[in-house]
């Protein structure tokens, strides 16, 4: 009966699975379990001194603790236009800027802008596990491209060709990649740029949150191409680079048409995103990128250290090395059909649940993000957790 009074599009959609795994290793930590989380893409940084300094004068000034526009303070929305313009190229106006509660709300305020029931948004998999859900939230229709980890998990502009139909409305970039650290270059994104100067009805939705955390490559940002600049979103935030998870500061640079509408969206939702953190911000991203840098050597030395140790593991394939974010997806399907104490091991969720049970080490199915023969592994957290997690899932392996 409780069902029934749902909503169906409440019903259409599942949890994301990597907070529920998450929650699942918090509760067997409480219990007094040690469990290893490798499944949060948070990472174990605290946020820069000079970040939480100015947080806290604005605190103390008593000048902060009031509504702000609804798009955000306009001294952040300039700086914000700076940084585009400084770190991307980009040349954007405050009034093409709204700031959000962090970069999923920045994203669900794009998707509600935009689409109707029925349109459909292409999504390359591997995708980060809210874009799919997000999607039929609005009742439209996700259209997957898949990729394989020979190519670097890249589609290239003959399958986007072959994805895009009368009904496309949107088209989802995600480079750095979650979950597989795949970086897009300048030449990959200006050959897709081709594909859609011929369909200029199609809108793309670039999501550049790790944009900061990339390892021997540049991060290019897909608006800086001319041709389709005017309908590019460019999607960014705090939480990753500036390990500023908690403040929940997402931001969009877009074409002025559709900020406004965002922002008439969030104004009946939400309304303006927190004062106190929106004036962390305006010291995060006035900032150089090089404050950060010693956050980005040691993710660095992280993924080293991990895909190092995955050579021990047989059983977990990675052939790419991913370039950015901070995430492996290794391919996990050789021990599909194996028994672990009496339990068949069928898919990635499976052995997701047996590496939290046997291992105490949770990490997320590749099903969450459209593969199923893959697995998540976070390595934002410290050097010797990640030994010992590594450790513990080899070990636990070798019972089969």
């Amino acid at each position: 009966m409780k069902n029934r009074l749902l909503s169906k599009r409440l019903q259409n959609i599942s949890y994301s699975q990597t907070l529920a795994m998450s929650n699942k290793a918090i509760k067997l930590k409480n219990k007094g379990y040690d469990i290893i989380n490798l499944s949060l893409g948070e990472p174990n940084f605290s946020p820069p001194n000079f970040i939480l300094n100015d947080a806290k004068k604005a605190i103390d000034e008593g000048s902060y603790h009031y509504y702000t526009p609804v798009s955000g303070y306009l001294e952040l929305r300039e700086v914000i236009c700076k940084k585009f313009y400084r770190d991307n190229g980009l040349k954007y106006i405050p009034s093409q800027i709204v700031v959000s509660t962090g970069g999923k709300q920045s994203i669900m305020n794009v998707l509600l802008s935009l689409l109707n029931p029925k349109d459909e948004v292409i999504i390359p998999a591997p995708y980060w596990v809210s874009y799919y859900q997000m999607v039929k939230l609005c009742e439209a229709i996700p259209i997957i491209i898949p990729t394989i980890m020979e190519k670097n998990f890249k589609i290239n502009p003959k399958k986007l060709e072959e994805s895009i139909t009368k009904k496309t409305k949107l088209f989802i970039l995600n480079t750095p990649c979650n979950p597989t650290g795949s970086v897009y270059s300048y030449k990959e994104l200006k050959n897709l740029v081709e594909i859609f100067k011929r369909y200029p009805k199609i809108i793309i939705l670039s999501d550049e949150i790790y944009e900061h955390i990339c390892y021997s490559v540049k991060h290019t940002s897909i608006a800086i191409f001319p041709d389709i600049y005017d309908r590019v979103i460019t999607l960014n935030g705090l939480s990753k680079a500036f390990s500023m998870t908690g403040w929940r500061i997402g931001y969009i640079g877009a074409p002025e048409w559709i900020s406004k509408s965002c922002e008439k969206i969030q104004g009946q939702i939400t309304s303006c995103a927190n004062s106190i953190a929106q004036r962390a911000a305006i010291s995060a991203l006035n900032a150089s990128p090089i404050e950060i840098e010693y956050m980005i050597k040691k993710f660095k030395k992280r993924r080293n250290l991990v895909l190092d140790m995955m050579k021990e593991i047989p059983e977990f394939q990675i052939i790419n090395k991913p370039n950015g974010s901070f995430y492996v997806f290794p391919k996990v399907s050789d021990l599909f059909g194996k028994k672990f104490y009496g339990k068949i091991i069928r898919n990635s969720e499976d052995l997701s649940s047996f590496f939290l049970e046997k291992a105490q080490v949770s990490t997320v199915s590749g099903s969450a993000f459209g593969d199923n023969e893959y697995l998540r592994i976070s390595y934002a957290t410290t050097e010797d957790k990640i030994v010992e997690a590594l450790t513990r899932i080899k070990k636990s392996i070798k019972i089969i």
